[in-house]
């Protein structure tokens, strides 16, 4: 297959482009051509991506050392004649493996959803004709005929046009729609958001109609580079994958050392060989955790119901963990960090400022002068009069959502909405002065001029760029009546409007005309004012900014838009720690080091293409940095499925980015992302409890069957009793632990490093306890041999002491930085656990069919205040580790 001819367009004439393409403007190609170059290039398509299959999926659940260990772990049992074990083991991993896999069936999807937006159909000239083709048989040299409301279906270069407006917001982040015209661009370096001549594959007319010759298809368009980076991205490891199978790792090597250590004991005590190696297998099997990976995966699923109930929906169990270890966001402006509606902030009438209050939709808002209320002048009512008569956008409020809403151009939306704030109603208005012709806006004119009927006269409003309208204006509105500015007026309001853009505002002037025909509509005019719009930040964003500040989680603002508007959002926002602004040209440029130097020091990003984005999270991640990453456009897909964590925008998001990332906002919204960074603190804290509490138990139990080896002394406890501890016991306790309370200084404290999970705190905390369990329980069970007493006797008093250790250390273990006795019982739950597993533990020391069944002794009372009273040394014990370390 030929690849497709490469191609500057935007730098070309019309004419130019036709001539390097082989193609007739007006006539197009012929049927014949268009055949041959089809079957040259290739279908339109992006091509198909194998599937994974469903069993490779489910394999893929088993693909850690944990899981693997119990694999074995499970061989061994069966090999040992331990079927009830086996079994049990079994069980285990399918709940595991099953909970993992439906949480994850549905991923790795993107190039689907990347296929599903491609234009089913598309009509193109062929000999002359206007003929409609699937989308697919579109190729290099068509020229495309384009309407409002088609689907691009090819990367183009516009040859014709009449106020073509083009939404490319899933591809380049541009919050508005996009004037086109065929004006070839000055040589240089130009980002895909500022090739004005060109229309792009999977991008949406909104306005508008016109001719566009294709330059590119399938894969070698803007969107098939996107699905081709989607697909060589590989997803990194969360960090709670890495942990855990270095947990399986460190499991594996001690029942490794258990087996050799009651091997080498008993071959050089006499024992038989072959008789020690089944027993100490039978051991090592029995101090695995088996139930770990059970309940890992079901505090993680808990994890994303509680998330879900935040309006933040996961895919992968695994993203709320990472979420906890979180250290940089990366964030998208447009609906995410702003409302993605656009709202009047300031007006300039009569000489002076108005400032509006109020944000988005809503018509709510004060009018301010230099910071105090005021009622709007005549003058600004007259200009908000205008911009509404001028507007074709309405505004009304959903009666379900209850959400105020704009139909139509998102420019005129915030008009209407500032005269509503002003208490003018639109229906009133048209009614009083009804529309009888119009002007339409082009992008060569830059404004838009109505004609209006009333009292009698026909009144012209016009709406259009500041310098364009001011040219056509002979008077200046004031509050004395209109006047003929002078040169110093001008350079004044010229000035107003300049200084309005370096604070990211669009500014639009709005002038009117009495005794009006559409001939003069736009010539002697009275320059109403200027109004100046932006997408406002969210309210509720500089709150959560400041929030992840507190939390050590670092900001930054990557966005397809101008600096100057990334800039004045991220300023309102209490966001950059400098000014600095890097675009994508200028990323372009820098060598991996360079690049890396940057990331480190600037926190606004703009006007950057899908590669610059998925480089600004690899150099992050180099860093070692764990990286969140929103966006709801096309163009973020390789970035969202690259970071650590992906964020799309469930409103606003296209399929694209829902399929590519690993967790979605049901509302959009910066602040939930916060809420979601503090969910998986909260989950994180409380894996770790988890872990701590069962891997302390299988410390203690190798630690004590181990010691028990080398002092010549009989085995303490059966494998039976072992493997109710780790299932039975352990259990209970360890799912109430992942339901703990959220600590109260969770988004006070700084980001889990990636050693977190397992740091110096951490295995202190498990070694102490297991340790101290080991030690408590080989002077109890040597004490109790000394004494007299029988070793099923001896055994029991071991296996009680061994539960009661593991429930105290519980209630420690729900921090690490508090006192066990601060608020001990705030886990309802986990008292629960406790209550029923020492009911548990009661009947199968007390009911003499389960006597014979686990090998236990009915024990005194004194034995058992004796019992208690070793175990609870442990207490101070782990808090005297907690103070060490405090």
């Amino acid at each position: 297959m030929e690849a497709q001819p490469g191609t500057t367009a935007h730098l070309l004439s019309p004419g130019e482009t036709a001539a390097a393409l082989g193609s007739n403007p007006d006539a197009g190609l012929t049927g014949e051509e268009a055949a041959r170059r089809l079957a040259a290039y290739g279908p339109n398509e992006l091509g198909t991506e194998k599937r994974v299959s469903p069993l490779v999926l489910l394999l893929a659940q088993f693909k850690n050392v944990l899981m693997l260990v119990l694999v074995v772990a499970t061989g061994l049992s069966l090999w040992l004649g331990h079927t009830t074990e086996a079994v049990t083991i079994g069980i285990i991993m399918v709940l595991s493996a099953g909970l993992g896999f439906l949480q994850e069936y549905r991923a790795e999807r993107a190039l689907e959803a990347l296929q599903r937006m491609a234009a089913p159909h598309a009509v193109v000239v062929r000999g002359g004709q206007h003929q409609r083709v699937r989308a697919a048989e579109v190729v290099p040299g068509d020229v495309m005929v384009l309407a409002a409301g088609d689907r691009v279906p090819a990367d183009g270069r516009v040859m014709e046009g009449a106020d073509l407006r083009v939404d490319e917001a899933p591809l380049t982040g541009e919050s508005l729609p996009v004037d086109k015209h065929i004006r070839a661009l000055p040589k240089g370096e130009h980002a895909v958001a500022d090739r004005a001549n060109m229309v792009h594959a999977a991008t949406t007319v909104v306005h508008g109609r016109g001719r566009a010759l294709a330059t590119a298809t399938g894969r070698h368009t803007e969107v098939g580079r996107i699905a081709t980076m989607v697909q060589q991205v590989q997803a990194p490891p969360t960090p709670l994958q890495a942990k855990l199978d270095k947990v399986g790792h460190y499991l594996a090597v001690g029942a490794l050392g258990v087996v050799l250590i009651v091997v080498v004991r008993g071959f050089t005590s006499g024992q038989p060989f072959l008789e020690m190696l089944l027993f100490g297998m039978a051991l090592a099997v029995a101090v695995v955790p088996e139930s770990l990976p059970a309940v890992v995966t079901v505090t993680l699923a808990l994890g994303v119901q509680r998330m879900a109930a935040r309006r933040a929906m996961v895919r992968k169990l695994t993203t709320v963990e990472t979420l906890g270890s979180t250290t940089v966001i990366c964030s998208d402006k447009t609906g995410t960090l702003t409302q993605d509606q656009m709202t009047v902030r300031q007006l300039y009438v009569g000489g002076e400022l108005l400032e509006l209050g109020g944000s988005g939709y809503e018509p709510k808002g004060s009018f301010l002068r230099g910071g105090a209320p005021v009622e709007p002048t005549d003058v600004a009512r007259q200009l908000l009069t205008a911009a509404l008569l001028a507007s074709d956008a309405r505004v009304r409020l959903d009666p379900e959502t209850r959400q105020w809403t704009a139909q139509g151009d998102p420019t005129e939306g915030a008009l209407v909405v500032a005269a509503m704030k002003a208490g003018l109603e639109a229906e009133e208005l048209t009614r009083r002065m009804p529309r009888v012709g119009e002007i339409p806006f082009t992008s060569d004119r830059k404004r838009m001029t109505t004609l209006h009927r009333a009292d009698g006269d026909t009144v012209a409003f016009s709406k259009g760029a500041a310098e364009v309208v001011l040219e056509g204006c002979t008077h200046v509105a004031t509050g004395h009546g209109p006047r003929p500015p002078d040169e110093g007026t001008r350079r004044e309001i010229l000035a107003a409007a300049q200084d309005m853009q370096r604070h990211a505002l669009r500014v639009l002037a709005v002038a009117e005309r009495t005794h009006a025909t559409t001939e003069n509509a736009e010539r002697e005019m009275t320059l109403l004012g200027l109004v100046g719009m932006m997408d406002p930040p969210r309210p509720e964003a500089r709150e959560a900014i400041a929030t992840c500040r507190l939390a050590g989680v670092r900001v930054l603002m990557i966005t397809g838009d101008h600096p100057l508007t990334a800039q004045a959002v991220a300023r309102e926002l209490g966001l950059p720690r400098s000014e600095r602004v890097a675009t994508g040209a200028e990323l372009s440029a820098l060598d991996e080091r360079a690049l890396s130097r940057l990331v480190g020091e600037v926190d606004i990003y703009a006007r950057v293409s899908p590669a610059d984005k998925l480089r600004v999270v690899g150099a992050l991640q180099a860093q070692k940095q764990v990286t969140a990453m929103t966006g709801d456009g096309v163009n973020d897909a390789p970035a969202l499925k690259k970071a650590d964590i992906g964020v799309a925008m469930g409103i606003k998001g296209t399929d694209v980015a829902r399929q590519a990332a690993s967790m979605t906002l049901a509302d959009d919204n910066f602040a939930t992302i916060v809420a979601a960074v503090e969910e998986g603190r909260a989950i994180y804290d409380n894996v770790q409890k988890t872990l701590m509490y069962l891997l302390s138990s299988n410390i203690g139990e190798m630690a004590l069957m181990g010691a028990a080896a080398l002092l010549g002394l009989p085995v303490p406890l059966t494998a039976l009793q072992i493997l109710y501890v780790n299932l039975v016991t352990d259990g209970l306790p360890a799912l109430a632990l992942s339901v703990d309370p959220h600590a109260s200084d969770l988004m006070a404290r700084t980001p889990t490093d990636t050693r977190g999970l397992l740091s110096r705190r951490v295995v202190s905390q498990i070694v102490m306890g297991g340790v101290w369990s080991a030690v408590v329980n080989v002077a109890l069970f040597a004490g109790a041999l000394i004494s007299g007493r029988s070793l099923q006797e001896a055994m029991t008093m071991t296996f009680v002491s061994l539960v009661l250790i593991q429930f105290l250390k519980a209630y420690s273990f729900r921090s690490l930085r508090a006192h066990a006795w601060e608020k001990p019982f705030a886990n309802r739950w986990l008292n629960l656990a406790i209550v029923a597993e020492l009911v548990l533990l009661a009947l199968v020391v007390h009911v003499p069919t389960l006597e014979n069944v686990f090998g236990t002794y009915n024990l005194t009372g004194t034995d058992w205040l004796v019992i208690l009273g070793a175990a609870a040394t442990v207490v101070p014990v782990l808090e005297l580790g907690k103070r060490l370390f405090r």
